[in-house]
């Protein structure tokens, strides 16, 4: 649990962080006309295949009976960013004790969301958000995002916004 200085911290970020706006090029590129809520705690997530940016594809049938983690992120986001480290930390951590994860890029181009991947040495699976995939994955509203799917296919965890490091590593209880 976080200590209240934590939270305090937390809760002053993210209401600095909802007063910053976007460029407008960056909104423009990949807000839809109405992004839907975070899904609702004990909610059913579907899923769907998705070609991965790294080569492979996500197989809907790997997650069944384990916890998935996905993770809406862009490259050009200052929050991802600073969230995508602990993402890849977690990923190395925990992919052994049967984690499996998705993030999605919302990137406008898919080669914008390769370079960056490689540039960062990022080695979770990662798919870039097509109009197909976005059928399947629509993004919540907010950015970064972290849904974690339980081992019943159920939501346990949802959150928009940057998470810190220990929210990011407390990800693993649900394993």
């Amino acid at each position: 649990m976080s200590s209240p200085s934590n939270t305090t911290r937390r809760r002053w970020l993210q209401t600095a962080a909802a007063g910053l706006a976007l460029p407008a090029s960056a909104m423009a590129q990949t807000k839809p006309a109405k992004e839907p809520p975070l899904p609702a705690v004990g909610s059913a997530l579907a899923l769907a295949p998705a070609p991965l940016l790294g080569g492979g594809q996500f197989e809907p049938a790997q997650a069944e009976g384990r916890v998935l983690v996905l993770y809406w992120w862009a490259s050009w986001c200052p929050f991802c960013a600073e969230q995508s480290p602990e993402m890849q930390k977690l990923w190395q951590a925990q992919q052994g004790r049967g984690l499996q994860m998705l993030a999605l890029s919302i990137d406008k181009k898919p080669e914008e969301a390769v370079a960056y991947l490689r540039k960062k040495g990022y080695t979770f699976p990662a798919a870039w958000l097509s109009p197909e995939l976005l059928k399947t994955y629509r993004k919540p509203e907010g950015l970064p995002v972290t849904v974690v799917r339980g081992k019943d296919g159920r939501v346990a965890q949802a959150e928009k916004g940057q998470l810190f490091p220990e929210d990011v590593a407390l990800l693993a209880r649900w394993l």
